[in-house]
């Protein structure tokens, strides 16, 4: 179960610099990074957390989601390209199959 959040009167958001918000260049992408993994792994490292909750960690680390939906996006892009080398290799039949397997699925 995810650990309660104490709520500040500040916001982080509050406290956060314009050029902090949106990184802007690399060192900055690097820190806003550093600090999403810290806040990742000090959610993880708690004692008190008996089952980790992704969408917590998501909701509640600034940042998160968004880089994870890009990350997503980028993998897959990937594999995307990765399965269009292997279809060049199949043949034509094959391809008709899978395509009705999906078909099915959906």
């Amino acid at each position: 179960m995810p650990r309660k959040v104490e709520k500040s009167d500040e916001t982080e958001t509050d406290t956060l610099q314009p050029n902090e918000q949106q990184p802007n260049s690399a060192q900055d992408e690097i820190e806003h990074l550093n600090k999403m993994l810290g806040e990742v792994l000090t959610y993880l490292s708690d004692d008190e957390v008996e089952e980790i909750d992704i969408e917590y960690l998501l909701k509640n680390t600034e940042g998160l989601r968004d880089w994870w939906d890009g990350f997503r996006e980028r993998n897959r892009k990937s594999i995307e390209k990765e399965i269009m080398k292997s279809l060049g290799t199949l043949p034509i039949k094959e391809l008709e199959n899978i395509r009705e397997q999906i078909k099915a699925k959906s």
